[in-house]
């Protein structure tokens, strides 16, 4: 069997702060096979952004540093290369799209001039070549009139297209792992859904492997093949989408899943009743010695309290770090 296309094993990642130091990632490891779209979902402030900002070699340091653990693609370490060899790697090898595209596009360059700009730079063509590639994103993101919107400024498209502009530069140079951080955020309800349906689109085409980061677990029952969640910069559960999302172990992933609005299956739907998890992430200043979710967990154990539990395998063949699911678990 071949190896994944990215691993990211035991990675942990420290920020100092005022209150002491807070470990954002907490020994993350997750695994991207070419073609896979993996989905990463948690509540704000869980990891999600700051693993694919370890992954982009984006941390700020200071204050944040990798303490410790591996990044590979396609088998070479990314942790420790130089500003010059990540740069290459960064839009060529690997391409992500930001959460709000108004403050990751630049205002006084062009739209079609920005995606020209990453060809340029990764594949040596010619400005006249890097532009007929911009144009042809364009087409591929389906802007219409993409040679008039290759001209327009970002304040001057819609937030839709300005997403859509993100997608194509990310895509410009066929990275073989494309990162998309919360790609609808602000974004109404029919535009997130062809903005899912190009994604999806476009990893049929392209074969690119996705990592995508969303609060929307629809998109991730609609798109990916397997989900991680995270907690506290700890995945808490991982494994199919199909099964953990029918089957979730972890208490934590219940409740997310229970979060989503639905429709009974009455002759005459009807609206149930939404239900919340209490409380709030904790600081990840003071997490304690032991699971980070104890205090807002309706099925804790008293040694959850004193010891973090590790991913392990369940009966439903994937994987949850919960004292209460690893007591059912295969050994």
């Amino acid at each position: 069997m071949s190896k994944p296309l990215l691993q990211v094993k035991n990675l942990v990642v420290d920020f100092q702060t005022r209150a002491g130091n807070a470990r954002v990632l907490d020994h993350v490891s997750l695994n991207v096979n070419e073609g896979e779209i993996l989905g990463i979902v948690g509540e704000s402030g869980c990891g999600k952004s700051m693993t694919a900002l370890s992954i982009m070699g984006l941390i700020p340091s200071p204050p944040g540093q990798i303490t410790s653990g591996s990044i590979k693609l396609a088998g070479q370490e990314l942790i420790g290369l130089d500003i010059d060899s990540l740069c290459k790697i960064r839009g060529k090898e690997i391409g992500m799209i930001f959460q709000e595209p108004m403050t990751s596009l630049n205002p006084v360059f062009t739209v079609g001039e920005q995606i020209a700009e990453s060809v340029r730079l990764h594949e040596n063509a010619s400005a006249k070549a890097a532009h007929a590639r911009a144009i042809d994103m364009l087409k591929a993101v389906d802007i219409p009139e993409p040679e008039t919107r290759a001209r327009a400024y970002p304040h001057q498209l819609s937030g839709g297209m300005r997403q859509r502009v993100m997608i194509a530069m990310a895509l410009a140079c066929r990275p073989r792992v494309l990162i998309a951080d919360e790609p609808t955020t602000a974004l109404d309800t029919t535009v997130q859904a062809q903005i899912f349906d190009l994604l999806k689109d476009l990893q049929d085409e392209m074969g690119t492997a996705i990592i995508m980061i969303t609060h929307d677990m629809g998109a991730i029952a609609e798109l990916a093949d397997t989900v991680a969640v995270m907690y506290a910069g700890r995945i808490v559960e991982m494994g199919h989408v199909n099964t953990v999302l029918s089957h979730p172990e972890h208490p934590y992933a219940k409740g997310l899943i229970a979060c989503v609005p639905h429709l009974s299956d009455m002759p005459n739907p009807v609206r149930e009743r939404l239900t919340e998890i209490t409380g709030v992430v904790p600081a990840l200043t003071d997490l304690g010695k032991g699971c980070a979710f104890a205090p807002r967990c309706n099925a804790v154990l008293d040694h959850c309290y004193q010891d973090k539990p590790d991913l392990t395998a369940t009966q439903n063949n994937h994987l949850a770090a919960c004292w209460a699911a690893d007591m059912q678990s295969v050994k």
